[in-house]
């Protein structure tokens, strides 16, 4: 399937969405990832910072000499401008870009952009056919619309860590990356699509409003309604699955770990003829899922003494030949090794102006036809300003340093 070429390349974007002008108003994660997944295929994003502050990202961590690694992922295929959003001058260059734009992405607290004149009853009298998509923690409506929104407490919001992590311990947050951000940008660009779908029937845009909390608590499937019918609340059960047994991340006998999940009768069985154990397919114990699940401890401590008697390599090697669903716990060193994910080029190099070439994750999902590319990482604050304000939006020379000047671009 043919997919980013190997070689860094500037080349401009052909991709799914070439043609789309999105304008990234937001700050921080959940709305400018957002509006990296659209570049990554192809649309046309102006990326608004603040002229002074620039968005936060630019100096989050991890840094290189000084720069943030993080900025150089997120801010990637996009061009960079300066807009001060809070005055008057600013309002108006804005609503100028609103004019030729599809698509606006803001995760200010809602009622910002009402307050400087921005909200979408005026930006749809400029252009009727504007998709805005709104991200904010609680949502534009509701009691907690007005709290500040970060991802962790909207994680916490779901219920999820109240059941995610070990039975002795405490909930557990998914500390290791932005869980509720991530997932509300992949929310946010699916109705952005929905609208501009819905837009070529009615000729009209409209309001997108998405919180950071009910699209992971979306993910969370059968909880909602299995609370609903008989009560059920989950419970911390580390590594195990309340539905499947064995299901666990097991240490092998030279400290690594390797996961698997035998969610079916067939996958058991499978499971337990490669370890040399096919005698458990007739254990009355573990004859069914629901018997496997009923003593899952024990199960649980059977299948934990066999890893703690293979090397890793060898138990993996066993499983495979038995075609186990089964694989290894990968740390990102791993990854970079692995020819799997070098076939697939799910990591790419991009040219980058401070460290030449850097390597990040490639666009994704894969398409035959028009994939999406990374065409160069993050780059300065206001890097496009002269290109846009003046080379497209057509202010002279003297506009454009007046309002550099009033640090209003």
């Amino acid at each position: 399937m043919p997919t980013t070429a190997d070689q860094p390349s500037q080349e401009p974007a052909k991709g799914s969405l070439h043609g789309l002008r999105v304008i990234d108003a937001g700050q921080m994660i959940a709305a400018p990832l957002a509006c990296t997944m659209l570049a990554d295929f192809g649309a046309d994003v102006l990326k608004i910072e603040h002229p002074v502050q620039g968005d936060a990202m630019r100096t989050r961590p991890p840094e290189k000499e000084g720069k943030s690694l993080w900025w150089k992922v997120i801010g990637r295929n996009k061009r960079n401008i300066t807009l001060n959003l809070s005055k008057p001058e600013g309002r108006d260059l804005l609503l100028r870009l609103v004019e030729t734009a599809d698509v606006l992405v803001e995760n200010y607290r809602p009622g910002t952009f009402e307050r400087w004149g921005l909200g979408y009853d005026v930006l749809s009298k400029i252009n009727p056919r504007l998709v805005m998509v709104r991200v904010s923690g609680y949502g534009q409506t509701g009691p907690y619309a007005q709290r500040g929104g970060y991802g962790t407490v909207a994680e916490a919001f779901t219920g999820l860590p109240s059941f995610t992590g070990f039975p002795d311990g405490a909930p557990t947050l998914s500390s290791s990356y932005a869980q509720a951000d991530s997932v509300a940008s992949t929310f946010a660009v699916m109705g952005a699509m929905f609208a501009l779908h819905e837009r070529q029937t009615s000729g009209r845009g409209q309001e997108v409003d998405v919180s950071l909390f009910e699209p992971l608590f979306r993910l969370i499937e059968f909880q909602t309604i299995a609370y609903d019918q008989i009560g059920m609340v989950r419970e911390r059960i580390g590594n195990r699955s309340s539905t499947d047994s064995p299901r666990n991340a097991y240490r092998t006998r030279d400290d690594r770990y390797i996961t698997i999940s035998a969610s079916t009768q067939k996958s058991f069985d499978r499971l337990v003829e490669a370890m040399g154990m096919g005698e458990l397919v007739s254990d009355p114990r573990f004859t069914d899922g629901l018997l496997r699940q009923r003593h899952a401890d024990v199960l649980d401590q059977i299948m934990a003494g066999w890893f703690l008697r293979h090397d890793f390599e060898k138990a993996l090697k066993i499983l495979e030949d038995g075609e186990v669903v089964a694989g290894p716990i990968m740390t990102i060193a791993d990854i970079f090794r692995d020819p799997h994910y070098a076939a697939r080029k799910t990591i790419v190099p991009v040219p980058d102006a401070d460290f030449g070439t850097v390597r990040m994750q490639n666009a994704v999902p894969l398409m035959s036809r028009t994939p999406g590319q990374v065409r160069h990482s993050g780059g300065t604050l206001g890097e496009q300003n002269e290109e846009i304000w003046i080379g497209e939006l057509g202010l002279t020379r003297e506009q454009y340093d007046r309002l550099r000047a009033a640090k209003v671009i």
